[in-house]
């Protein structure tokens, strides 16, 4: 499997972005899955995840409230809705797919991964 991010960029704080993961190279109505983000000098952070119906997602506390997460099985992609942001929002965000429709917040338990997406917040 294949994944591409895209969407970030620099964004004012109470500002949104929408960020996109276009996948390839296997079924994806199939795989489960999930934005991680990683901060500088931080470790690499669960965000959201997403089954591979679009019916049950999970989310950390720190973006509950104002990040969605949805997918379109016709197109393959899976995004991530950020708004309301916050300077602590700024970092490298991943997307990752995983060989099962369950979802999960850990990390390990994903199989494939995408290059990142920045999304920078100013104050």
């Amino acid at each position: 499997v294949q994944l591409q991010a895209s969407g970030g960029g620099l964004v004012q704080a109470g500002g949104s972005l929408r960020l996109s993961c276009a996948a390839s190279g296997r079924t994806f109505s199939s795989l489960a899955m999930a934005w991680f983000r990683q901060a500088p000098g931080k470790e690499r952070a669960f965000v959201a995840a997403i089954n591979w119906t679009g019916r049950r997602m999970d989310y950390s506390d720190s973006v509950k409230g104002r990040f969605t997460i949805s997918r379109d099985n016709a197109k393959n992609t899976v995004y991530l809705q950020v708004n309301t942001l916050i300077p602590d929002d700024t970092a490298v965000y991943y997307c990752a797919a995983r060989d099962t429709s369950w979802i999960d917040s850990r990390a390990n338990e994903y199989n494939y991964w995408g290059q990142g997406t920045e999304v920078t917040v100013s104050s």
